[in-house]
């Protein structure tokens, strides 16, 4: 019986240090192993290519979830929504415009970031460079964002009640007026 005792206690003990060993190994090396080699290491390949495309990035999500369509998917959804030729038109006018506009922004986002990066990488971090380097790059995100909630502020306008309701559903968010009862689409147009 002892026997027994002493080898599930010691499988347990071992099952105990792997377990601690794999903890350690973790802690030892962070989440960024491999991102040291980034041209801007705050951004991956990947996110300073969608800044640059003028990529949407989530930073609509508040309009698009609360009945603000964009209008990427809008067009997407041209058919289904029944736009008139003048809303197409309008909608592909409005994405133009916002795509050029989100595009200079990206870009200049990605610069400020590779900007910040740089006083690290040149040890040139003093507290006023800084502070300086992250605001212009806060003040970038925000007209990145800004410019994003902007388009699908327009867009609403564009369309009728029926059609922000049709997107909706066709987009699958449901059907949750708790908050905005009543102000759904422009209620000018029926």
């Amino acid at each position: 019986m002892k026997t027994l005792y002493t080898m599930t206690l010691t499988a347990l003990l071992a099952a105990a240090l792997t377990q601690a060993a794999a903890l350690a190994q973790q802690q030892s090396n962070p989440g960024y192993s491999g991102q040291h080699t980034r041209d801007i290491k705050a951004l991956s390949a990947d996110e300073v290519s969608q800044y640059r495309a003028g990529a949407g990035m989530g930073y609509a999500r508040a309009a698009e979830l609360n009945r603000y369509p964009g209008p990427m998917h809008v067009l997407e959804l041209a058919d289904r929504l029944a736009l008139s030729p003048d809303q197409r038109a309008a909608t592909e006018k409005l994405m133009h415009t916002h795509k050029a506009e989100a595009r200079a922004i990206g870009e200049k986002l990605v610069d400020a970031e590779h900007a910040l990066d740089r006083l690290f990488a040149q040890s040139a971090a003093s507290e006023a460079a800084l502070a300086g380097q992250v605001r212009a790059v806060a003040v970038i995100q925000g007209e990145y964002r800004l410019a994003h909630l902007e388009t699908h502020r327009r867009m609403r306008a564009v369309l009728s009640n029926e059609q922000v309701n049709r997107y909706v559903q066709l987009r699958g968010y449901g059907e949750n007026r708790s908050h905005d009862a009543g102000l759904h689409g422009n209620p000018h147009k029926h």
